[in-house]
């Protein structure tokens, strides 16, 4: 049996569940179908070549198959499985043709006339040994460049030169400059030249393979999260052992200590800690007991658990989770679309450089060999594979370590721009505060102790299923207090509850209960209520024989990181904002009390978008954090919607970023994390494009009269120590301190404070 008490968090747990449904997908997450189909380039040609590949990535495909064997979001998850196990194939293909390459440029090496010359060394002659450096170069060409040529023939035919398309210049025109160099003798042999400048591409190619496919391994690792088999409970009480995607909703399974949970559900019998950090982030395990709700994926602790399942195959935690990090890393990045358009202005940059080092030299000397070595070495050095690499493996990094820290990224552009952000909207209730109603202050008569009343007034409401008699119960559970036994409840309509307790009758109830036993407020107690009510706080009173001895103050509870979080965004420069269809009350009692900088009260569902509108037509750059069904439109009209992972599906589906642990204090690990990216992004670019400011010049000559000459060779070798290093930089990335250290000065209030 429930009473019916209205209080302020019941008005705005209404309008918090209430309003539009619909909405338009974010604009940030879509792309054109150019877009989507920017890796095709390589994957078409390399898809083929690693099929070929070793043990190894047949290996990483059975593992991923057999992953989503298992029911968890078989279709999507399929796409991607393919895809980690072609970056594998990737790398073994890269690694393998690097290698056999080097293998096969030793010859070229040992006789070069040029190296011999310059380091002293000699190697015996034989008859038809001239011939050892063309054989041995062109078969290093066609194993090991034909790759590059392939992949570039996309980017011709679409007439988007890019990376692959540099890349095959550069060896293209050594190759060609190698083979002249035999019918027409050159003052010097070029071959050594060309089998160098290959496996130093392969190298950096093979790398970057590596790179790629061990940041963008999410999925792999999320598909190995649930086990091959489950244990079926059977009618007689026996188990029996089925593959998990036999598993059916309603199925009862029994999961041993140490064991990983098959699929969704509920906890009907067995209490023990369950490890949640690879879905949740949570490092704690979090205690279960009959009830409580289990992730498929997650490890279960030292105790025996019967879990009723009640979601399998797509519909699961883990699928939904996969399909968000797939969406995440299937997205197109800004940044990496600028990448990609200067990799294409560097094409004809590096052509129209070519045209005026051949004018200068044969001005300068007259058409000869120098001439097109000088052409040669500009074009070779153009290559722009470390600016190819230098935005993907940040943003490839960024994607998985948000993750790992329980931010979910639908939209990579919106994690990018995160860092501009100047404002940041909060919805109220169920974001800073709980969504819960709680008691956060206790005022009695002068000779009624604090602990006796509330164990009073929770002996009354013991069997009440209302809210208030909830956080009464709650509160003294907090506190340690047993209530007291109690007989003959009776639930009042819209007064209160009543009970006998130790042969008193008591009622808790607010002021309509008092109207209706006619008894006065003490003194000490309508001081108590007035000073709540300016608080926006709701009071009950606990009257034992018709006397109110006690006043309860309860409120919709404010999280006590939301006191941090308030705080640490402002230290970040940020402003905040919050909105709300409570009352102007409720909602300035919260604002004053976070310290929160603007204030929307009274908002009807369908106008929260509007209010992101007003802030953004003041030049404003916002996010807005919510987790309603009303907050979808907001959300999406925003121009980075965060969502609450506990939020309805309609609020997830809105955001651009959903954060998992339900903790507003990651909206400041977000911007920190997306601070710290660009950074890193800026750093790679300014390596990536300071070779070829460098390289470029000493390539075409300018320092030639002081007798300064860059080779096609060292050229190359630059080039891959860029490609190296900016592989390195972008794995520092993963030493960012997100960690949110109490802020000095700031700490969340001894007791919970009031919010409505």
């Amino acid at each position: 049996m429930d009473d019916h008490r209205e209080t302020p968090g019941d008005r705005d747990s209404s309008n918090h569940h209430s309003g539009q449904s619909d909405h338009d997908e974010h604009a940030g997450g879509q792309g054109s179908d150019d877009e989507q189909e920017e890796p095709r380039v390589e994957q078409s040609m390399l898809e083929e070549e690693a099929e070929d590949a070793d043990e190894g990535e047949r290996e990483v495909d059975e593992k991923y198959e057999h992953g989503i064997g298992h029911g968890a979001n078989s279709g999507d998850h399929e796409g991607h499985g393919g895809n980690g196990g072609m970056h594998k194939g990737h790398e073994q293909m890269f690694r393998r043709r690097f290698f056999v390459s080097t293998l096969l440029s030793i010859p070229v090496l040992l006789y070069s006339e040029t190296l011999q010359a310059w380091l002293g060394f000699s190697v015996p002659a034989f008859p038809g040994s001239e011939w050892i450096n063309p054989v041995f170069a062109v078969i290093v060409f066609v194993y090991g460049g034909v790759p590059f040529l392939q992949m570039a023939v996309p980017e011709l035919k679409d007439r988007t030169p890019g990376m692959m398309t540099l890349i095959s210049m550069a060896i293209t025109v050594a190759f060609i400059y190698s083979l002249a160099s035999v019918a027409l003798p050159t003052e010097s042999a070029f071959f050594w030249e060309l089998v160098t400048l290959i496996d130093i591409m392969l190298l950096g190619h093979w790398i970057e393979m590596r790179s790629v496919r061990r940041a963008s391994s999410a999925l792999d690792e999320l598909a190995k999260l649930l086990p091959d088999t489950a244990e079926r409970l059977t009618e007689d009480g026996d188990t029996e052992e089925i593959p998990v995607d036999e598993l059916e909703e309603g199925d009862l399974v029994l999961v041993r200590p140490g064991a990983s949970i098959p699929a969704d559900g509920v906890v009907e019998e067995g209490d023990s800690d369950v490890n949640e950090s690879m879905i949740t982030g949570e490092s704690k395990p979090v205690s279960k007991e009959p009830g409580d709700e289990v992730i498929g994926g997650t490890i279960n602790g030292d105790g025996s658990l019967r879990v009723q399942i009640s979601a399998t195959g797509e519909e699961t935690t883990l699928a939904g989770i996969m399909r968000l990090v797939e969406e995440a890393q299937e997205s197109k990045s800004q940044t990496q679309m600028l990448a990609d358009r200067a990799a294409g202005w560097l094409f004809y940059i590096a052509l129209a450089a070519a045209v005026v080092t051949a004018i200068a030299w044969t001005v300068a000397v007259s058409f000869n060999a120098t001439v097109i070595e000088r052409v040669v070495t500009v074009l070779v050095i153009a290559c722009p594979h470390a600016l190819g690499l230098a935005i993907p493996l940040v943003v490839a990094i960024n994607t998985s370590l948000a993750a790992r820290n329980g931010m979910l990224i639908r939209d990579r552009i919106a994690m990018e721009q995160a860092r501009e952000l100047d404002t940041v909207i909060f919805d109220k209730t169920g974001t800073l505060t709980k969504g819960e109603q709680g008691v956060v202050d206790v005022e009695t008569v002068d000779d009624v102790d604090e602990k006796d009343a509330l164990a009073l007034a929770a002996a009354v409401e013991s069997d009440s299923e209302h809210m208030v008699a909830q956080a009464v119960r709650e509160a003294a559970d907090e506190k340690g207090i047993a209530p007291p036994s109690a007989t003959d409840f009776e639930a009042l309509k819209g007064r209160g509850v009543r009970a006998s307790v130790d042969g008193d009758t008591v009622h808790v109830g607010g002021p309509n209960l008092l109207s209706h036993l006619e008894a006065d407020i003490p003194s000490e107690l309508r001081t108590f209520t007035d000073q709540a009510g300016e608080n926006a706080q709701t009071v009950v009173y606990l009257v034992r024989k018709d006397e109110p001895i006690a006043a309860l103050a309860l409120a919709d509870i404010v999280r006590e990181e939301s006191y941090q979080v308030i705080d640490a965004l402002h230290e970040l420069g940020l402003e905040v904002a919050m909105l709300t269809g409570d009352s102007e009350d409720v909602a300035r009692a919260v604002a004053d009390d976070l310290g929160i900088d603007t204030v929307f009260a009274e908002v009807l569902p369908e106008d929260k978008d509007k209010k992101v509108t007003e802030l953004q037509e003041q030049g404003k750059f916002v996010a807005m954090v919510g987790d309603g069904v009303n907050d979808a439109p907001a959300l999406t009209r925003a121009d980075i919607g965060i969502a609450i992972g506990s939020g309805t599906d309609v609020a997830v589906q809105s955001a651009d970023i959903i954060l998992v642990q339900n903790n507003p204090m990651d909206v400041v690990r977000l911007v920190k994390l997306s601070k710290a990216s660009y950074r890193k992004m800026q750093e790679n670019l300014v390596w990536a494009a300071g070779y070829n400011v460098f390289a470029l010049p000493l390539a075409a000559g300018v320092l030639a009269p002081i007798g300064i000459l860059l080779s096609p060779a060292v050229g190359a070798l630059l080039m891959s120590l860029s490609t190296v290093i900016v592989a390195i930089n972008a794995q520092f990335l993963r030493r960012v301190d997100l960690d949110l250290p109490s802020l000095s000065g700031v700490s969340a209030p001894q007791k919970p404070q009031p919010a409505d």
